[in-house]
């Protein structure tokens, strides 16, 4: 965990100076490894996020409809959000006698995004609704240099 952590302390320090893409830590497997998946090849990250209509909480089918806009404009930015910083998972899986017994799994992302751009929202057949967003490649690699600075702030 501290070799990780130092190898993310050098990656925000390369961020923040402004260096190319981690060119510093180039040297160890480590940090190839961890600076492979960070440089992003795209010039946009794309979103979809969806949401069904019928199962919103609302008795009005209008507010039902304008809930699941919303449900779905959230579920792109989750989307978003898992593309700039990854995504969190813990799974379990219980064996017994070579057969499984429980498998387990949870997600989590965190993270803040700004500067996304909405490209639509369009129903996407009779019950849901579909959001596509868009975030440009210098507002990733800002997200990214800021939550590398974070992770050093709360190292110190």
């Amino acid at each position: 965990m501290k070799q990780l952590l130092n190898i993310a302390l050098g990656l925000a320090i390369a961020c923040l100076a402004g260096c190319q893409s981690g060119t510093i830590l180039r040297s160890t497997p480590e940090a190839s490894a961890l600076i492979s998946p960070i440089v992003e090849k795209r010039e946009t990250l794309t979103a979809t996020g969806y949401a069904v209509i019928s199962v919103q909480s609302h008795r009005i089918p209008a507010q039902q409809r304008l809930m699941a806009i919303r449900a779905s404009k959230l579920d792109a930015y989750r989307s978003l959000t898992e593309q700039v910083y990854g995504l969190h998972l813990d799974a379990t899986a219980t064996v017994a006698d070579m057969m499984v017994q429980n498998d387990t799994f949870r997600s989590r992302v965190e993270g803040v995004i700004y500067g996304a751009t909405l490209v639509s929202i369009n129903p996407a057949g009779d019950d849901t609704y579909e959001t596509t967003l868009t975030l440009d490649k210098a507002i990733v690699q800002d997200l990214r240099a800021l939550y590398l600075g974070q992770l050093v702030a709360k190292a110190r």
